[in-house]
């Protein structure tokens, strides 16, 4: 289990993009995008403002058709079999249109109708499911803007889909909020649901995402897991004395040519052999013995800027390691 997800069976897929393409004009918004997202995850989808995020979005829910490509959900193609196929998706996209003066209860009533009927029981179900069950009678307009949010993933999940796809689901919200949503999307993918969500908050879905794809100018970046992603380039936070002094030990090895230190004061140095254990000898041989060391986590806000094509904001200071002490840490 990563970030709370359930992982899938090898291979399982649910949603997959096959060098999907979308052109308006002169203009390439999706370009050849090839994407798979397994069951049972929280998948990510990360892109600058116009890289083709709610182009794809809209593909795969058969809103817009592809250029060329396609989209396969649970192995069948959006484009030819869209109403069986969809029957199986439950999508938020931007802000829920709610009745402010009708209950919670009474507006997923009325999206139930509108799907051809619902019945009281998966009322309740998606009630449960969002944890609004004990405020379903109050008149929406009480709510708070994250139990909002969460009364529009309710409505999202009242045919029991296999898939939710969210854009923005955290847009506006306060931190409350935002922690709220978090743990109702890891709730519902260990539950078996598969989430798909795009978002600009880059702390939220380094939390709650398994893998992310990141996109830009509407082509595939990289499609990969978060720990992968944020591996921090096969580097270790170390915090010792005299760090300066063990800087300059540490440059002058054949392995060490990247070392530096942080905001912080820590040595943030690659490893002989790419080896924790052989790092923290190493220092404690040259009389600079680490009381901690762990591997570098980079943000996932600065994997982002990077493989965009935007400068980096470089801040070691912002190193997010899980530093043990130097028996557990250094591997």
């Amino acid at each position: 289990m990563v970030n709370g997800s359930m992982a899938s069976p090898a291979g399982e897929v649910i949603l997959r993009t096959h060098d999907l393409t979308k052109r308006y004009g002169e203009r390439l918004a999706v370009d050849g995008l090839s994407l798979s997202v397994p069951r049972g995850e929280v998948f990510g989808f990360l892109g600058p403002n116009g890289a083709g995020k709610t182009t794809t979005i809209r593909m795969c829910l058969g809103l817009i058709r592809p250029t060329s490509g396609g989209v396969e959900i649970n192995g069948g193609d959006v484009s030819r079999k869209g109403g069986r196929v969809l029957a199986r998706v439950g999508a938020l996209i931007e802000q829920p249109a709610l009745y402010p003066y009708l209950s919670g209860r009474d507006n997923l009533r009325v999206i139930g109708d509108a799907q051809g009927g619902v019945s009281e029981a998966r009322v309740d179900k998606a009630l449960d499911l969002v944890a609004l069950r004990e405020r379903g009678g109050d008149r929406v307009k009480t709510y708070s803007l994250g139990m909002k949010q969460r009364l529009g993933v309710a409505m999202a999940l009242l045919q029991d889909p296999d898939l939710l796809v969210l854009d923005e689901p955290t847009n506006g919200l306060d931190p409350a909020g935002m922690v709220e949503m978090r743990d109702l999307l890891r709730r519902l993918a260990a539950q078996g649901k598969t989430v798909f969500v795009s978002s600009h908050a880059l702390d939220e879905v380094r939390q709650m995402c398994s893998r992310v794809a990141i996109i830009n100018h509407g082509r595939l970046v990289t499609e990969s897991s978060v720990a992968d992603l944020t591996r921090g380039q096969g580097l270790f936070v170390v915090t010792l004395d005299r760090a300066a002094e063990a800087l300059a030990a540490a440059r002058a090895q054949p392995w060490g040519a990247r070392a530096r230190l942080t905001d912080a004061g820590q040595l943030l140095t690659p490893a002989p052999d790419d080896d924790g254990a052989a790092l923290n000898r190493f220092l404690a041989q040259a009389g600079f013995a680490p009381r901690a060391i762990a591997p570098y986590e980079e943000r996932l806000e600065d994997v982002f800027l990077r493989l965009t094509d935007a400068a980096p904001t470089e801040r070691a200071n912002g190193v997010r390691a899980d530093v043990n002490n130097v028996k557990g840490g250094a591997r």
